[in-house]
């Protein structure tokens, strides 16, 4: 299976939370809260792609050295292997649901480059 994640798994991190919506074989589905001035990691993932769609606040995400800031009903792609990052510049909390596809779905499959917590 390439799914490690279950419905209604949750984590609390330093940045803000996750709580799993939906899983299949190939895909997981996410809702991520960012907490005002709260980043996470600079990554990349080896094994899927993700796609990103804020519900509400701010978003400034980081692609590939590219940054550009969204706002509720808009998304952008993270293509597989792709160094990436989301930050929450305003003073509301940022919501997004991420949908993850690939081969092996899990939190080993993620490789920090930079981490404001450490954990790099």
């Amino acid at each position: 299976m390439a799914n490690r994640f279950s419905v209604g798994e949750s984590d609390v991190r330093p940045w803000g939370r996750w709580e799993v919506l939906d899983v299949t074989d190939h895909s997981c589905i996410k809702r991520i809260r960012v907490e005002p001035g709260q980043r996470l990691s600079l990554q990349r993932h080896r094994h899927r792609r993700e796609f990103w769609l804020v519900l509400c606040g701010r978003a400034r995400v980081e692609r590939d050295g590219e940054v550009r800031e969204l706002g509720p009903g808009e998304h952008v792609v993270i293509p597989q292997g792709s160094w990436h990052r989301v930050a929450n510049p305003g003073p509301d909390p940022l919501e997004f649901v991420e949908v993850q596809t690939g081969e092996v779905l899990d939190e080993d499959d993620i490789e920090r480059r930079e981490d404001d917590y450490g954990r790099a």
